[in-house]
């Protein structure tokens, strides 16, 4: 344990030297920042809508609008190479590998970084969201503070289905990542799954390709379901691509 500690600790050092932590920063913020400006469009809703039953269920769908079915998705592959790649850039893997750790450490250090950052992302958009339903009261002297609890119970309800299908990506793209040395390998194979899966929303069998699932996620509310249940795909397509990474990461002949 204190081993795996060292190396998640050496890892999340590493990553300050890559724009991935801005991406998790700039990715967090971003949507809030445009919802909190775009109230001010319509300065005499803001009051009635903090005084309403579903303030934050209209910020969250409105915001998770524009963050599911493409830029989460696309921050979770660019984040996702940028970190695994960083052995590849610096021509480091060697160095590492003759270290006093185990494959297994590295592996679960460098995938235990990507899943912290995706972690730090949801926090800072669901901190950007509150700011953005709470600040504008201070500016509008008829908006009281809103009405509707910001709760646990509200966060997991709206977080924790997104956090799940975003997984299958993360483990996909740490996958073919580790494989290749060049950085535009996964980006591009990552970039052509989501436009894929843009187009394969609408076909009856896209649940097969996981890179659909924070859009069905979405698009659920409005109607559009899989014919099947999407946490078990979502979870079933971790473990695999996981396993597989891997397995093939120990058999890698270059490391």
């Amino acid at each position: 344990m204190t081993t795996f500690l060292y190396s998640f600790r050496s890892e999340w050092l590493k990553r300050k030297r890559t724009a991935a932590s801005w991406l998790v920063v700039l990715g967090g913020f971003f949507i809030p920042t445009i919802l909190f400006f775009a109230r001010f469009n319509d300065i005499k809703a803001i009051g009635p809508l903090n005084a309403s039953d579903h303030l934050w269920t209209t910020l969250f769908g409105r915001a998770w609008q524009f963050m599911a079915l493409f830029l989460l998705p696309m921050g979770v592959i660019l984040a996702t190479s940028l970190i695994t790649q960083l052995e590849f850039r610096n021509n480091s893997w060697k160095q590492l590998h003759t270290s006093p750790q185990k494959f297994s450490t590295i592996f679960s250090a460098k995938l235990s970084v990507v899943l912290v950052m995706l972690l730090q992302f949801f926090v800072l958009f669901n901190i950007g969201i509150y700011l953005a339903g709470v600040l504008p009261a201070l500016f509008v002297s008829s908006a009281s503070y809103p009405k509707q609890p910001f709760t646990l119970d509200l966060l997991w309800s709206v977080n924790s289905n997104y956090l799940l299908y975003c997984l299958p990506i993360v483990a996909f793209q740490f996958l073919i990542s580790l494989q290749f040395r060049n950085f535009l390998i996964p980006i591009g194979i990552g970039v052509g799954l989501l436009v894929a899966s843009l187009i394969a929303l609408n076909w009856k069998y896209g649940y097969i390709v996981p890179y659909t699932y924070c859009g069905y996620g979405f698009l659920s509310s409005n109607g559009l379901k899989p014919t099947v249940t999407i946490g078990y795909w979502a979870a079933g397509y971790t473990v695999g691509f996981l396993l597989l990474a891997y397995v093939l990461y120990l058999v890698k002949k270059e490391k």
